[in-house]
Parts: C-alpha cells; sequence; structure tokens
C-alpha cells in the first residue's frame, strides 16, 4: 500500500488510482469481486493474509483506500487488535462516515493513512491518518494529489515523487489510461523509489485504478507479478 493518485474530473467523478508494495512472500491476493456483507454491496481486492482490502468501493457510495504508515516512519510491533484492511471493510459499510471516523476505536491498531472518496451529496475527498495515538481528518481540496507511504519513504523521496506528479500533469488528458502510464513507468530508473518499485524482498504487486463517471464506476485491477494475467476490468453502477 504504497502509492495513491487522485485526479478530479468534475462533475462528482474521479480517478483513484493505488499501486500495492508488499513483501512478495506475502500470501497472494484474491482479485477484485463482489461481496454482500451485513446486506451491504462491496467490490474490492481480498488480502490473502487477514482477508481485509487496501482499496474498495460500497453501495454506500463511498471509496476507500489504504497506505501503511502514518506521518512518519514508524517499526513495527509483533501484533496489533485488528488489521487495518478490515478497519477499511468496516468503514465503507457505515452510513455516516464522518461520524465513524470521530469514534472509531484504534487503540491497539498500527498506523495507517486513509483515502475516502465519498460521494453522498457532493463529492468530497477525506484524508485520515491515525498516528498510533492520534487522529487527524481533513477535508482535501478537489484537485490533483498523491500519496506515498511513510513505512518506505523519506520527505525526501515523498517530495521527489510529488515532481515526478507534477511533471506529469503537463500537457496531459487526465484518463484512466493516462495515469496507469505513470504508475507503471514513472520514476528515474532506480527500483527502491521508482513507482514500480522493487527491493529485492518486496515491491509493487498490484495497480488498482477506479473511476467514477457519473452512475458508472470501473474498477482496473493489474497483477504485476502473474505475466499471464490480463487486467481485470469490472464495470458496475454506483
Amino acid at each position: 500500500m504504497c502509492t495513491v493518485t487522485y485526479l478530479p474530473l468534475g462533475n462528482n467523478n474521479f480517478i483513484l488510482t493505488s499501486s500495492r508494495d508488499v513483501p512478495f512472500a506475502r500470501e497472494k491476493a484474491l482479485h477484485p469481486k463482489k461481496y454482500i456483507e451485513e446486506g451491504i454491496e462491496l467490490i474490492y481486492p481480498k488480502d490473502g493474509k487477514a482477508e481485509g482490502t487496501w482499496i474498495g468501493t460500497s453501495s454506500k457510495n463511498r471509496l476507500i483506500c489504504l497506505l501503511n504508515g502514518g506521518f512518519e516512519y514508524h517499526t513495527s510491533r509483533a501484533s496489533y487488535k485488528k488489521s487495518r484492511g478490515i478497519i477499511v471493510k468496516d468503514l465503507l459499510k457505515v452510513d455516516d462516515i464522518h461520524y465513524e471516523l470521530h469514534n472509531i476505536d484504534l487503540k491497539g491498531v498500527e498506523q495507517f493513512t486513509i483515502t475516502i472518496v465519498d460521494w453522498n451529496s457532493s463529492l468530497e475527498l477525506i484524508e485520515f491518518v491515525w498516528d498510533g495515538k492520534k487522529k487527524h481528518i481533513k477535508i482535501l481540496p478537489q484537485k490533483l494529489h498523491i500519496w506515498s507511504s511513510s513505512t518506505l519513504y523519506d520527505e525526501s523521496v515523498k517530495q521527489l515523487r510529488r515532481d515526478w506528479f507534477v511533471d506529469w500533469q503537463k500537457d496531459k488528458d487526465f484518463t484512466q489510461k493516462n495515469i496507469l502510464k505513470f504508475h507503471h513507468n514513472a520514476g528515474v530508473g532506480d527500483s527502491n523509489i521508482d513507482i514500480v518499485m522493487d527491493r529485492g524482498l518486496g515491491g509493487t504487486v498490484s495497480i488498482t485504478s477506479v473511476k467514477k463517471e457519473q452512475n458508472s464506476i470501473i474498477m482496473n485491477y493489474e497483477d504485476i507479478l502473474d505475466t499471464n494475467k490480463e487486467v481485470e476490468i469490472l464495470e458496475y453502477k454506483s
């Protein structure tokens, strides 16, 4: 859960794209599909270890995407009370996202950053950071954004990636095809910091891009490690 970009398209439409970076030895995730949980329709790729997810949408008119870590690097403990991927699913199901963010109990949960896109009235972009002690909730403007995981990149590399993103925006149509090219190609030829990352024991394993356009949602999922697997595209109504 490393690199996330957000492109507002106007008229309550957007594209959010997530490059997932995990240890290569981690259990393989299941490709996205529809689940009915507690009477709510969820669509997400399922983590092979904890059976949560790092990105998903729901019939509550909401998308949630997870990055590991808060504002700064932290050392993980051996165990935690609850998986962050399960928290993503929990938040996809609630009626009032603002109420839940203020009241959810995160004691004993590892640090994380969550990007929430909610379109129950007007389109709203929320950044929710849990730093291990305190919640930080921010309503972000409808402009282009990029996030990089604090567990993998220090501030200097985060800034470098912001610079790549700004450079990508020049003379580009903001389409799903073009932002996927950014997630595939942005960098300086250093696999330790490029958007498609490979540090030997871990790196980028998948890219998921979600586009909302009017009442249609397209989830584009690519398994980077499976070279024989075609890109999987799910299209459904919001």
